[in-house]
């Protein structure tokens, strides 16, 4: 069989390299082709853009690069009929893959969607054109499969793949010196401009305890320390996000699948978010969803703090932070919170469940 899988930011490229990995398992004739990143290269996918590319945020930046995005796409459509997959995979990223499905699906190629799009917080008018244009949806949230099949998809729970990421994971047992707090600015760069210096300035008042920030290999050391100068004991280590959750004893967190990966190794939080002041105001209009991070939505309850927009303050965060740090009961509280999230997420083995429904399918 061949496939054309699209990925089009890191955690993107994570899961949709397991998925290839599932599917190469159990289809031994597989090719691949696609957009993702180097994990997804290092799977046997002949990468044609790589996610750096392509990662384009808020409604003022979109709007900035429409002519980049309109390229895109226009070149994606083209590769496609060139290749002539047997299946087109989709891996979240729904802004730009929304409209590849209806492209794909008028000309006859199965659309499967891995890591559902989040009509159910926001723009639940796509929901029409993805029941006519996906022919079966692999979604990762609990609560994602009876609202896609309220609306007429068919829709399959699969678990979710962070579960077999960190099972799998080498874990860190390194001793410390002092207890280390993990910073998580994102990993685009209008995430990182916004947060980063607001949780720089919050490791000031805290020096019993090591602050480490997790960077990501997409950006470079130079981008990270034009924001870091002035903050000499805190540290920046690329690529090992996991590694550093392994040995926190807290974290500070931007909102996205960074706030599941945290709670998913333990470490009490507070989620953050700051963006463009007009992306922001805009998307209020239209976000239909209580909480922002998906710790809270999964358990239905503001179990870690959020911390959003102009609530993204020093003052704000240091007075979290120390919470946090020092209130046992309230660690204690997010910890039976976690073990609560880790029985809703369902069993390990996402990769391979969708592999093998994929494969169902196609034949």
């Amino acid at each position: 069989m061949k496939y054309y899988v699209i990925a089009g930011e890191a955690s993107g490229d994570l899961h949709a390299s397991k998925l290839v990995k599932a599917l190469n398992e159990q289809d031994p004739e597989a090719q691949f082709k696609g957009w993702g990143g180097d994990l997804m290269q290092n799977n046997g996918v002949k990468i044609v853009k790589h996610y750096k590319d392509l990662a384009f945020m808020g409604f003022v930046e979109v709007l900035a690069n429409l002519k980049t995005i309109f390229e895109n796409i226009r070149f994606c459509k083209k590769d496609i009929l060139n290749f002539k997959p047997d299946a087109l995979i989709l891996i979240d990223y729904p802004g730009f893959n929304l409209r590849i499905a209806k492209f794909a699906h008028k000309a006859g190629i199965k659309v499967f969607y891995y890591i559902a799009p989040q009509v159910w917080a926001w723009h639940q008018s796509r929901v029409k054109a993805m029941k006519r244009d996906i022919d079966k949806l692999f979604v990762i949230l609990p609560f994602e499969k009876d609202f896609f099949q309220n609306h007429g998809l068919d829709a399959e729970f699969v678990g979710h793949p962070l579960l077999d990421a960190i099972q799998h994971q080498k874990k860190n047992t390194e001793k410390q010196e002092k207890p280390i707090v993990a910073l998580l600015p994102g990993s685009r760069k209008q995430e990182i401009e916004k947060t980063l210096p607001v949780y720089l300035n919050a490791t000031l008042n805290f020096p019993d305890y090591q602050f480490i920030v997790a960077g990501v290999k997409t950006q470079s050391n130079e981008f990270y320390h034009q924001y870091m100068k002035g903050y000499p004991d805190v540290k920046l280590v690329f690529s090992s996000t996991y590694s550093i959750l392994d040995q926190a004893y807290a974290a500070i967190v931007t909102s996205g699948t960074a706030t599941l990966e945290t709670a998913l190794h333990k470490v009490p939080q507070i989620v953050c978010y700051k963006g463009n002041s007009i992306s922001y105001f805009l998307a209020q209009r239209f976000i239909k969803v209580k909480y922002v991070s998906l710790v809270n939505l999964i358990v239905d309850r503001l179990l870690v703090k959020e911390l959003i927009q102009k609530d993204l303050n020093e003052c704000n965060l240091n007075q979290e932070l120390n919470v946090l740090l020092k209130d046992e009961v309230y660690r204690s509280t997010i910890d039976e919170g976690y073990n609560e999230l880790i029985q809703k997420l369902g069993k390990s083995g996402a990769s391979e469940t969708t592999a093998r429904l994929i494969l169902k399918e196609l034949h």
